[in-house]
């Protein structure tokens, strides 16, 4: 058919396109709408001034954040086969995983470092939710296991930052295994009395709540975060209730004990160095 659409469109846009790194000179606030500067939104830890919402943060600016300078380790994630149930909805898995790993240049949708939070050992195990929702599938299994034993190897503390949306559907069942695998890790953490501690980003839904991310010795959240394992609109019609405003959302389950503190991101290196402190007394 189609000589137009796939040799002669292609050029045409690749010609007419403009570079987008020289035009996102402002961005809005998915909060707010609040139109804020880019360069100031960077120096602000992405998060907005008029409304305090905490955007997106990438891996390695929330590493830089949270670990002492010249401290910082990268812990290698092992490969595994892609795609052990040939899946295909719109497109092959295998191929959604390329077009994944090109946009992020990660390997999957978690990354775990070793370093130093205030001259203290913390392994940090952080997700990535650009990559596929950071959904939980054998390889997010797989590097929770290894940050565990990495942690004991080490006799360090392990800070895990979740940002997900739950089980990755593309690997079935063993997506789902995945839960109870991060469970019995987190139990061999627990066995050498090492602290575990949990800071929850926007949002973090699904199998990854309802399995690792609320058994931390204490559970930190940033503002606003959507912390749940069912969402919104399926609750309420499963309970034939209207649910809060702010169901789910960070301030409502610390209000009702099941976050332990709500910290601006400003705050986060100095109230986690606060709380390995206390864990080492």
């Amino acid at each position: 058919m189609n000589w137009i659409t796939d040799k002669v469109l292609p050029k045409f846009k690749a010609l007419v396109k403009k570079e987008n790194s020289e035009e996102i000179l402002w961005i809005k606030c998915k909060s707010c709408d609040q139109m804020i500067f880019h360069k100031e939104h960077d120096s602000n830890l992405n998060v907005c001034k008029s409304c305090g919402y905490h955007d997106f943060m990438k891996i390695d600016n929330r590493t830089k954040l949270l670990l002492d300078e010249d401290s910082i380790e990268n812990i290698q994630i092992n490969t595994i086969k892609d795609d052990p149930l040939d899946f295909k909805d719109l497109k092959k898995y295998s191929d959604r995983l390329k077009i994944a790993r090109n946009k992020s240049n990660s390997y999957d949708a978690i990354s775990i470092k070793y370093g130093l939070i205030n001259k203290k050992p913390c392994v940090l195990l952080l997700f990535d939710f650009s990559f596929m929702g950071g959904s939980m599938g054998r390889s997010v299994g797989d590097a929770i296991i290894k940050a565990v034993d990495t942690a004991i190897e080490r006799d360090s503390a392990l800070l895990i930052i979740p940002s997900s949306g739950g089980a990755r559907m593309q690997e079935g069942i063993l997506s789902l295994m995945q839960m109870p695998r991060s469970i019995v890790a987190i139990q061999k953490l627990k066995e050498q009395n090492l602290p575990y501690i949990i800071l929850f980003s926007n949002p973090t839904t699904g199998g990854v709540t309802a399995s690792f991310a609320m058994l931390g010795d204490i559970h930190l959240a940033e503002p606003g975060a959507l912390i749940g394992f069912a969402g919104r609109r399926v609750i309420e019609e499963t309970v034939k209730e209207k649910l809060p405003d702010d169901f789910q959302k960070s301030e409502y389950l610390h209000e009702h004990g099941m976050i332990d503190r709500v910290i601006e991101r400003k705050n986060q290196k100095k109230e986690i160095t606060q709380i390995l402190d206390f864990f080492q007394k």
